[in-house]
């Protein structure tokens, strides 16, 4: 995996749990969503209507469906736990924690439902990346006031709807292009966040600027940086190798968090931050020894029918 690559994609999704933040303190979660995602959606329709018909070639009415669904688990249903789960008083690292644990249950889940290998190096970076988040943000969640204990399973449900976005595309024998699968994604978001706001009678925005920054902020960084790389890492290198990256999520949204809002950054912090990035190099040293035994030579890689490479 290209390491500038890496390192957007960790940085751009981190950016949406501080994009979050800024949002909680303007509007509702559903307001701000709608926002973010009904006039995104209205640019990428007309992108694809008159410059982009070409990639939407070959998609059949299944394949939509199916690219809905996963839209709806990937980003209907995962950030709308995020974002209520931070408007609840969950802070962003402890709801960074929570969506750490999902390389945890993609790699427990990939074998039965990949029919792919776990190896025991891969094991091991997985359990040190639990170990290094767990160690960022448990001083948080133990200093936590005032937040109900259901609150925490929130973005736990979160989590899980993204662990099943992520097998349902890998099992999908049909290569959406990534323009297509975001433009399907994004307006079915927008669908389900307008009808929810509207519901709730909180589709009016609030005139402060505050709430246009935070829009803006997700949209450039969390939605087209984040979001896209998300896809864009899994479909190169696999569940295993883009999950192993989710590990790095919550220790750089501490720091962050620490520059943008003071947020305390102490000797756990570091540790943990030493500790995560300990797991992907674990993690990405054993991958990478063994795509050059299985491509030795001149042999490319080839795509497989669940949705990896190998």
């Amino acid at each position: 995996m290209n390491l500038l690559l890496a390192v957007a994609f960790v940085l751009c999704w981190s950016s949406g749990f501080i994009g979050a933040k800024l949002g909680a303190g303007s509007a509702d979660a559903v307001t701000v969503l709608m926002w973010r995602f009904l006039p995104l959606a209205l640019v990428l329709g007309a992108v694809a209507v008159t410059r982009a018909r070409a990639a939407w070639r070959g998609l059949t009415a299944r394949d939509a469906l199916r690219q809905c669904v996963i839209g709806a688990l990937s980003q209907s249903g995962y950030l709308l736990t995020v974002y209520y789960a931070i408007q609840l008083g969950v802070s962003s690292g402890t709801t960074a924690l929570i969506d750490g644990t999902q390389p945890l249950v993609a790699g427990a889940l990939a074998g039965p439902l990949l029919r792919s290998h776990v190896s025991g190096r891969q094991w091991l970076g997985l359990c040190l990346g639990v170990t290094g988040v767990l160690v960022v943000t448990s001083a948080d969640a133990a200093a936590a006031q005032g937040v109900e204990p259901w609150a925490y399973g929130v973005p736990f449900l979160g989590m899980l709807s993204l662990v099943a976005a992520t097998f349902l595309e890998s099992r999908s024998r049909t290569v959406v292009a990534p323009s297509v699968a975001m433009t399907i994604h994004c307006a079915t978001s927008a669908v389900v966040f307008t009808a929810l706001a509207v519901a709730a009678g909180a589709a009016v925005p609030p005139a402060e600027t505050s709430f246009w920054v935070a829009v803006g902020w997700l949209v450039v960084l969390a939605t087209f940086g984040g979001y896209g790389l998300y896809w864009l890492v899994l479909r190169r290198s696999g569940v295993m190798r883009v999950n192993t990256l989710m590990f790095l999520m919550a220790p750089v949204t501490a720091v962050w968090g620490a520059i943008m809002f003071g947020e305390p950054f102490g000797p756990s912090t570091a540790v943990g931050l030493a500790v995560a990035l300990l797991a992907v190099v674990v993690v990405r040293g054993g991958a990478a020894r063994t795509a050059l035994g299985n491509n030795s030579g001149d042999v490319p890689a080839r795509r497989a029918d669940n949705g990896t490479w190998v």
